[in-house]
């Protein structure tokens, strides 16, 4: 088990652990400069790095390699959090300490994905076939409601069996013209407009009320349903549905 192995020199099951006080707290710390504090917040999150380190294996692959690309993740994560997002850092940090991971197997190693993520992406391929015979448009959120599965877990599996693809893989060859995929894309991710529509949306959300802005970051952040939501939060599912139009539509006129 990783959990009690040295990985990079780090005793593994030592590692602590920080209440959601205690890591608000440093979070502040860290805003204002407290190089210690950021030392002991990344310590504390680094089970977090764990426990998607297990979600993976790669041949040729070795753990200190892979929890440091892991780490790499954590400390981005870090470095751009702010406690005005209003979700937890872990949902904030997860899909960054996975993308630096899934980046460095895919880059040299052969990836492999645990037997549990497999079987659910195959069963949801399942789902969708049997969906797809009364619908031509079969969405994500039509398979978690079948399934009854929150939407991110849909998404992720079914990343995660999906093949990697070159960007110098041809996507046009033809009488000795070859088009590479690398041709035919840009960075849409980090350009001016994106980067400013973001911040404007994070604005938006932060002007909501607090149960609107709890609703709207359980179902878009962390992929949850009305129904979920309704439990969690306790009130109707029509409720909830009805306060997540009304949020949109602020969130709209705040951005127009």
């Amino acid at each position: 088990m990783l959990s009690k192995v040295v990985i990079c020199g780090v005793d593994t099951s030592g590692l602590p652990k920080l209440s959601q006080a205690e890591q608000e707290e440093l979070l502040k710390k860290i805003k204002e400069g407290d190089e210690e504090a950021r030392e002991k917040f990344i310590v504390g999150n680094m089970r977090l790095v764990l426990s998607i380190v297990r979600r993976f294996w790669a041949k040729n692959a070795n753990a200190d390699d892979v929890f440091q690309a892991g780490c790499v993740g954590l400390i981005k994560a870090v470095s751009n959090f702010d406690l005005s997002y209003g979700v937890r850092f872990s949902t904030y940090a997860v899909p960054l300490i996975t993308g630096e991971i899934k980046r460095f197997l895919r880059d040299g190693n052969s990836l492999r994905v645990s037997r549990s993520i497999r079987d659910t992406a195959y069963r949801i391929l399942k789902v969708r076939e049997e969906l797809e015979a009364d619908d031509d448009d079969v969405t994500y959120d039509k398979i978690a409601k079948a399934m009854d599965i929150a939407v991110s877990e849909v998404a992720y599996a079914l990343d995660a069996i999906s093949d990697p693809v070159s960007l110098y893989d041809p996507v046009y060859n033809k009488s000795g013209d070859e088009l590479l995929l690398v041709d035919q894309i840009y960075d849409k991710k980090n350009n001016d407009e994106v980067w400013t529509e973001n911040a404007a949306l994070y604005e938006a959300i932060s002007k909501l009320d607090e149960r609107e802005k709890s609703i709207i970051l359980l179902r878009y952040f962390e992929g949850k349903t009305q129904t979920e939501i309704s439990s969690e939060v306790g009130i109707s599912q029509a409720q909830v549905s009805r306060l997540e139009k009304s949020a949109l539509g602020r969130i709209r006129a705040q951005i127009s």
